[in-house]
């Protein structure tokens, strides 16, 4: 199997890869996350319009660069090297994927404004009580003439202070933890009845709980059948999880290069750190977990169309790999940089965060390997 990346994925990667080495240094990037907005809008404007990154997996004859998973990887990875706070996960991996799979005149309206940099999506999925349990949800759903009405409580929604619109997933039938009676809809962010309390996160990002308080949305805001989207919400959660993983291996090679870096250049007893061989190891042994966590995701995201036991025990391979890679990789980074390492004045310190964030983004390392166990055993 050929793994190399063709001409033009090469091209989104060098051309991303320059763009965010350009605009989004560790000082702008802190300067960013301090304002009050948390983020400049010209930035996802220029991915949008001057490179058409944000139309990466999408079709040509939707106006996008006729890419899929692959490209997503590829993005995001570059990402998670610059520790950009830029909403490509949930507004064109998890909001594109749900439109692609569910097609319909919602998909035709927001995939070119997806593209055009016009709509940001955010995710409203996980619930307090609901730990990594997608069909787990007390938000209702209950139908009210030709539409519905919602009512709940979503966590940790990730970029909803700067939403268009939200992608909601809502029990519409059956009990609490039932597979069946699980729908999705996709609302305009600004619908009454929305509360929001936004926060930062701890890794610079931006999120919301949201409150749903009687909120009335039109009948075509469901998107796929209703009571029957669990599917549908589990294939777009794994295709999430694999850009994590990609993400995770960006964050990973500059935790690696920083420290490699710092090596060099701090001395102790008249030599430099790096010259120490428990030191050497130590680097070696995280540029490892770097190569590991990368061949995995590709493998991960390679077999994300493959049946669904398949899939997902691939996903949660690369996740459960990722998790401990990220734990290695970061804390030894910490280690070696010493208390410098979790200052905000160093970037290494901000890594460290986002990779502890990551840990847990869409299941722990735990979580994966229980499915994966799960998964292996026989009927």
């Amino acid at each position: 199997m050929d793994f190399t990346f063709n001409e033009t994925q090469e091209m989104l990667r060098d051309t991303l890869a320059r763009f965010l080495a350009d605009t989004y240094d560790f000082e702008t990037r802190r300067k960013m996350i301090a304002s009050d907005a948390g983020r400049d809008p010209g930035i996802w404007r220029a991915l949008a319009t001057e490179l058409g990154i944000l139309g990466a997996p999408f079709g040509e004859e939707q106006g996008g660069l006729g890419g899929g998973a692959l490209e997503n990887m590829i993005v995001m990875e570059q990402m998670g090297e610059a520790i950009a706070i830029e909403p490509y996960l949930q507004t064109v991996v998890v909001g594109g994927g749900a439109l692609k799979a569910a097609g319909g005149p919602q998909a035709e309206a927001l995939i070119p404004a997806i593209i055009g940099g016009d709509a940001i999506i955010a995710f409203a999925y996980a619930e307090p009580q609901g730990r990594y349990e997608l069909q787990n949800l007390r938000t209702t759903a209950r139908r009210d003439g030709a539409g519905w009405v919602l009512n709940g409580h979503k966590g940790v929604v990730y970029a909803a202070p700067w939403a268009t619109h939200l992608l909601v997933t809502a029990r519409t039938g059956g009990g609490q933890r039932e597979d069946q009676g699980v729908s999705l809809f996709l609302i305009e962010a600004n619908t009454p009845g929305i509360v929001r309390r936004d926060y930062p996160t701890v890794d610079g990002f931006r999120a919301s709980e949201i409150y749903f308080e009687n909120v009335s949305v039109p009948g075509d805001a469901l998107l796929g059948g209703e009571g029957d989207a669990l599917p549908l919400i589990e294939k777009i959660v794994d295709e999430a999880t694999a850009s994590v993983c990609a993400e995770g291996t960006g964050v990973m090679r500059r935790l690696h290069a920083g420290t490699m870096d710092y090596a060099k250049q701090r001395k102790q007893f008249g030599r430099a750190i790096a010259d120490f061989q428990v030191l050497q190891h130590r680097m070696v042994d995280m540029f490892m977990e770097v190569e590991q966590a990368a061949s995995m995701t590709l493998m991960a995201t390679l077999k994300l169309d493959l049946p669904e036991a398949e899939r997902k025990a691939a996903v949660s391979q690369a996740k459960a790999k990722l998790g401990k890679g990220l734990k290695f990789t970061g804390q030894s980074a910490v280690q070696i940089h010493g208390g410098i390492g979790i200052t905000d004045e160093l970037a290494i310190g901000h890594y460290f965060k986002r990779a502890t964030m990551i840990e847990n983004q869409f299941g722990s390392t735990d979580h994966h390997l229980a499915r994966f166990q799960h998964l292996s055993m026989p009927d």
